[in-house]
């Protein structure tokens, strides 16, 4: 290929630039970098190498601190009172069995693709790069969004622990609108905090994820052993009143699903743990113990807390915004005093999360730098500290600011649909990257297949959520089943995997991806409006970016070298063990 300017050296080259968009459209947006361009090339434009400091129990309680945040204080109770009754632990189990597939779709990338990328990466590899920086986007701005309501939920748990209203934490301004006009300045303490300690470096950071993670479990177990010991059996089947629907299952099979969707958010942080496989001593057993463990600990730890919270209380008398402190709260019983330590207990595991969340986005924006559709100088890694320093500061400072406006209902809203969207893609690119090898592989039958099973998904669920109860609901969902059930076996007996993983592989390919596709797509079914408004702005911004800056940016670092293109064909070493079957493809 020519070389060419810079499209940003002045107006003219970047009006120049816009003239030829649908053509760099053409040529960029599809093409796909591969495991040795992401573990050489792209890698070196961080300068500095990451130091591979974190074990598997590094990842282990990086992972739980990143599950276990205030979530399940809350959710726990709402699921149960509003879908599930006792059986919301079966829903935790579910939802726990849930993260398990996303998490080996996860764990099989991260081993072959120890980078610090993630699923900007893994769907960077697969289906190209604009599919990856509309992946990407959406993950820091929820990252970002969440990470700011996180810090904004820790001054009220914190004031809740001892006895401080949160009002007096934060100064009321009567000029801005409602939900904007409470200013934390706790909140930004909080962010700048752990913005200074994951700056300073990944080892340091797992260092006191442990020892607040370790803390948080303490409280938890407390609060476990608390319920069981205050608890009654009976709970579990006798509601507090007679006409309520009773026994363990007092809303069905449907409750018990919807609860699941509702519980699940609760899980969503182990993605986190895959964006530091670039750090970790030995990726092909650290990682998979790693993810795979902190995800088994999680699962056990919420069914516990369920069925501890369910032994408290009948499920028609639990506080569905404050389960937990509720049930110790009264004062004359002598129990308040547990409440002030569950707040505490929440507190620790809002540190945890936000530490977590906050090294997770970091090294998505690093990684996405590194690919030249955002400015590479958020790629840069500090030679001292071996951290992605500019990254780190730019989005702690950029969640610091939402945090300090912005009311915690507000950004509920805004979360949760671009992670599991997320989910979905990772599990969908996983079929795709088994199945296909660029250059030699027919890729129609697979993407045929991925498209009618995600339809089939869809149908199944806006059956679920819309269609009223009676034969013709249960008749469409047993065809949706059975289709669905059809289609992956008939690709299973048709199309051959063209890879096989070396080191650590999802096995009964492809039914577990196939499982985790179908349950994302449910779960996005069970989400609000307003959770796909956001879906829809933020996409559409990121589009935008991409057509007016990121298409152009990559397309001069093709020119320019960065990229080993040439006439449209990728070369690919033969003998790269982690990406055997490709050779020279078109993109």
């Amino acid at each position: 290929m020519e070389s060419h300017g810079s499209s940003f050296s002045g107006l003219n080259s970047y009006f120049r630039a816009l003239a030829q968009t649908p053509a760099r459209l053409a040529r960029r947006a599809c093409s796909v970098s591969t495991s040795h361009e992401e573990m050489s090339q792209v890698k070196a434009r961080s300068g500095s190498a990451m130091q591979r400091t974190l074990r598997w129990y590094d990842l282990v309680g990086l992972g739980i601190g990143g599950m276990v945040g205030a979530g399940v204080f809350v959710t726990t109770g709402r699921a149960s009172r509003l879908h599930a009754g006792p059986s919301i632990v079966i829903s935790y189990a579910i939802a726990g069995l849930c993260a398990m597939l996303s998490a080996f779709c996860y764990t099989e990338f991260a081993v072959d693709m120890p980078v610090a990328g993630g699923a900007f990466s893994y769907v960077r590899v697969t289906f190209g790069e604009f599919a990856a920086f509309l992946t990407g986007a959406n993950l820091i701005m929820d990252y970002v969004m969440s990470n700011a309501a996180v810090a904004r939920g820790f001054t009220a748990y914190l004031g809740s622990a001892i006895g401080i209203s949160t009002s007096k934490w934060r100064v009321a301004i009567h000029g801005l609108p409602d939900g904007f006009n409470e200013i934390d300045v706790f909140a930004v303490i909080a962010v700048l905090a752990i913005t200074l300690i994951i700056c300073y470096g990944t080892r340091e950071s797992s260092v006191v994820n442990m020892v607040l993670t370790v803390l948080h479990i303490l409280f938890i177990l407390f609060v476990i052993l608390m319920g069981f010991w205050k608890g009654d059996w009976k709970n579990f089947t006798q509601p507090a009143n007679p006409n309520s629907p009773s026994g363990f299952f007092p809303f069905g099979a449907p409750g018990v699903f919807n609860g699941a969707a509702m519980v699940y958010l609760s899980y969503i942080g182990y993605d986190a743990v895959s964006t530091l496989a670039e750090e970790v001593h030995n990726p092909v057993k650290d990682i998979p113990i790693g993810v795979s463990g902190s995800v088994i600990i999680v699962t056990i730890l919420y069914c516990l807390m369920a069925a501890s919270m369910s032994m408290l209380l009948p499920y028609d008398m639990i506080d569905a915004d404050a389960p937990f402190s509720g049930a110790f709260g009264g004062e004359s019983d002598g129990w308040k005093w547990v409440s002030n330590v569950i707040g505490m207990g929440a507190s620790f595991g809002i540190l945890t999360s936000l530490l977590v969340a906050m090294l997770g986005q970091a090294r998505y924006m690093c990684v996405i730098g590194r690919s030249n559709v955002v400015p590479a100088w958020f790629a840069r890694v500090h030679p001292k500290t071996s951290t992605p320093v500019n990254a780190s500061a730019f989005l702690g400072i950029f969640t610091a600011a939402i945090a300090l406006f912005t009311d915690l209902n507000v950004l509920l809203n805004l979360v949760s649909i671009g992670t599991l969207f997320v989910f979905y893609m990772v599990a969908n690119a996983l079929v795709y990257r088994r199945y296909v090898a660029i250059g030699t592989t027919n890729p129609w039958p697979t993407l045929s297949f991925l498209c009618s099973f995600s339809c089939t998904s869809i149908l199944f669920t806006l059956t679920w959520h819309f269609m009223p109860l009676g034969k013709g609901k249960a008749f469409m969902l047993g065809a949706c089943a059975v289709i669905a059930t059809a289609i992956i076996q008939l690709f299973h007996c048709t199309v051959p995997q063209a890879r096989k993983p070396e080191f650590w592989g999802v096995p009964l390919m492809p039914w577990m991806p196939c499982v985790s596709i179908f349950l994302n797509i449910f779960l996005l079914g069970s989400l609000d409006g307003p959770s796909y408004v956001r879906f829809v702005f933020f996409s559409a911004l990121a589009v935008l970016v991409y057509v007016l800056y990121s298409v152009h940016a990559s397309f001069d670092a093709e020119g320019g070298g960065s990229f080993g293109q040439k006439n449209g064909e990728i070369r690919v070493k033969e003998s790269d063990e982690s990406d055997q079957g490709h050779g020279f493809f078109k993109v």
